[in-house]
């Protein structure tokens, strides 16, 4: 598959009819073609191989409602990018011909991921994709390639839609009971399952490094082959919508809350990182030394700018009122701004080994329920914040996190609406990821919290 550029629109050309001509001879029936929300909601269609032919050479109208909705289809009041103001008109959108994949437990079906702009050639600022893009560029432009992978945990139910509904979302019945975290008889259980799922997965261009049981009833991890940052944001954009259909054929349910129960652990969603040279042959974190190696410079300016950076970007890591339910000591969720090496109660974990090839952070903030292109966004923003301003990180982490007295500079916010007013008021964020996305994205977050803040929640009625 070829790699897109980040800097110019994917469809491009007069190919249409030579591109629907080469997926039929690969015995391709139909097509799939959509792009992710502000959510990381996948928003799509299936269209015909004639109608696929003109939009690859023109682009296709999509409505910008897909912008201008929260994840129920409840529409906001509060956006001036686009709203009942604006009658929700079409946005441009461009199939990105590089991200063809086959759909294995579809047979027949392909799909194709789109991008969406508000003139020809003129990124919409409040896409996700772009916003990504838009950093990437920057990083390009200093000479960087920067590599990322994301790993979940998530939960899988013997339930349907209906099902869950009629319980009211509670009650479920996980696919296994018990806390068995590594279990390889949990997983060899569920063998047809994780099969279908390695495979059809592969199949998909989305490859799986390992998949294993969590500490938890139902629960798996899967850890995601790295890529160039890009392509690995689609895969993780991907990933969720895939396991959802390929559990859905197996009569389960896959979620990923980032808390779906008080009494167990959150569902994480790391994001491994590390910065290459241009041609992406050269790791350029470097770190010498045995025990706690001597980071190089731009490797500690790039950990300095996340840790810095940690408070006032979290709504843009922990994106839901259910995503503050996860930070609790104890439960492997960070609770602070802390780094450390190998240290997997810090925020921050730094990994140098086994080789140089392997050197990367680790940003353990980021839950299941996170919009993948939004979160790598704000990670690399803040590291190239963080190379541009030199920052340092600090000293490293010893022991425990949870034991560490907080500080103005290291405690997160503990809600999304306090979240969000330290977001607005970021001048990196709106700096390297764009002042109409920002305005937009915390207009939708000041949405997600009066809706909560009116809600009546079965804790009140129990209470």
């Amino acid at each position: 598959m070829a790699k897109g550029k980040t800097d110019r629109p994917a469809g491009g050309g007069k190919q249409g009819a030579a591109f629907v001509e080469s997926l039929r001879k690969k015995g391709a029936e139909r097509v799939r073609i959509g792009g992710f929300d502000i959510d990381g909601v996948l928003r799509g269609k299936y269209v015909s191989f004639e109608k696929l032919a003109s939009l690859i050479d023109s682009g296709f109208g999509f409505c910008d409602v897909i912008f201008g909705w929260d994840s129920s289809d409840v529409l906001y009041d509060n956006t001036k990018a686009t709203g009942w103001h604006t009658g929700y008109p079409d946005t441009l959108a461009q199939a990105d011909v590089s991200t063809l994949r086959s759909v294995p437990w579809e047979p027949g079906t392909v799909f194709i991921l789109a991008d969406f702009y508000s003139a020809p050639g003129k990124p919409l600022p409040i896409c996700p994709r772009q916003v990504l893009k838009r950093v990437l560029s920057m990083a390009e432009e200093r000479g960087y390639s920067p590599k990322f992978s994301c790993e979940y945990e998530f939960f899988f139910f013997q339930e349907t839609p209906a099902s869950v509904r009629e319980k009211g979302y509670r009650a479920l019945t996980p696919l296994s009971p018990g806390m068995f975290g590594y279990s390889i008889l949990r997983a060899s259980r569920s063998s047809a399952l994780v099969q279908d799922i390695l495979g059809h997965l592969k199949a998909f261009d989305l490859e799986v490094e390992g998949l294993h049981t969590e500490t938890g009833p139902g629960v798996f991890e899967a850890a995601i082959a790295y890529d160039e940052a890009l392509r690995s944001a689609d895969k993780a954009a991907l990933f969720k919508t895939a396991v959802k259909e390929i559990a859905a054929k197996h009569g389960l349910m896959a979620a990923f809350m980032a808390k779906w129960n008080e009494n167990l652990p959150g569902c994480s969603g790391h994001i491994h990182q590390s910065l290459w040279d241009a041609k992406g042959s050269r790791n350029l974190f470097e770190a010498r030394g045995e025990g706690e190696p001597v980071l190089n410079e731009l490797f500690r300016h790039y950990l300095g700018g996340l840790r810095a950076t940690l408070p006032e970007f979290l709504a843009l890591y922990a994106p839901t009122i259910n995503s503050y339910k996860r930070f609790v000591p104890g439960t492997w969720a960070p609770t602070a701004a802390h780094w450390g090496h190998e240290n997997r109660t810090a925020a921050l974990r730094v990994i140098t080994g086994p080789s140089a090839k392997a050197a990367r952070i680790e940003c353990r903030v980021t839950a299941a329920d996170i919009n993948p292109y939004l979160a790598f966004a704000a990670n690399l923003a803040a590291g190239l914040h963080g190379i541009e301003s030199r920052i340092e990180p600090g000293d490293p982490l010893h022991g425990n996190a949870y034991e560490q007295p907080e500080t103005s500079a290291t405690s997160f916010p503990r809600t999304l609406k306090e979240a969000v007013v330290r977001l607005r008021k970021s001048d990196p964020a709106a700096r390297y990821l764009g002042k109409e996305f920002l305005d937009h994205y915390c207009a939708t977050r000041d949405w997600e919290v009066r809706c909560f803040e009116k809600a009546v929640t079965n804790w009140e009625l129990e209470r």
